[in-house]
């Protein structure tokens, strides 16, 4: 059995949230971050793709747009790694909540949308800790689109432009993220994901997500009433 699939029996909790862009998931880490350290509590957040090791290396190669789906896949993993060895399990071990925006499911979704054989994403994550829950933020391509676009166009990557699905940056991105989003629909079943409408107003998502981890918490001896 693979280590990914069996709890990990440190003091601190581990938290992350998914969903495509646009859902809103950061604001909601973001906002739940607050709270909890307004409690006086331990509390460390952590971004996909932001390791001092490797982010640099992925943001040029992806300025060029030379990314394989698969080189695309190694270097998100390398740079997880980096982050779960520093990062995640010395602060789980030292009993700190750690929040995470994206985890392992991340790459489940993206990489496989990608045509990368799934079976061989999910070994190479292996290694990394379960955790103690994590929230699906659910909302569809066309909305996702629609709230990214009052800031900016979609991105080559994001929009799955690498893929050559079509031509047109914003046909491209509904085609690619439903690919995303039927991936993240059977995780929702296969790992326990907590799915969450991303329709939902900011203040009544916030609310269920600080309930969910009040309780979650209140398992591991720590009260927030």
């Amino acid at each position: 059995m693979l280590r990914f699939n069996t709890p990990h029996n440190m003091t601190g909790t581990l938290i992350c949230v998914e969903g495509i862009d646009g859902s809103g998931k950061s604001t909601q880490l973001d906002l739940l971050y607050t709270w909890l350290k307004s409690k006086k509590l331990d509390v460390i957040l952590t971004q996909w793709n932001s390791s001092d090791l490797i982010s640099d290396t992925t943001k040029r190669a992806k300025k060029k747009n030379l990314l394989s789906g698969r080189t695309f896949s190694l270097l998100h993993a390398v740079d997880f790694a980096d982050r779960h060895e520093k990062i995640i399990m010395p602060a789980l071990r030292a009993g700190f909540i750690v929040l995470a925006d994206r985890y392992v499911y991340t790459a489940f979704a993206r990489d496989v949308a990608r045509n990368v054989d799934k079976k061989w994403v999910r070994n190479m994550y292996s290694f990394a800790v379960k955790p103690d829950m994590a929230l699906y933020f659910d909302v569809s391509a066309k909305v996702s689109l629609n709230r990214i676009c009052t800031n900016r166009q979609p991105k080559f990557y994001e929009a799955g432009m690498d893929m050559q699905l079509s031509n047109n940056p914003y046909k491209s991105y509904l085609l690619f993220q439903n690919r995303v989003i039927e991936q993240y629909k059977d995780m929702v079943e296969e790992y326990g994901l907590v799915k969450i409408d991303a329709l939902e107003s900011i203040h009544n998502q916030q609310k269920y997500v600080r309930q969910i981890t009040t309780e979650l918490l209140a398992k591991k001896g720590i009260n927030l009433e």
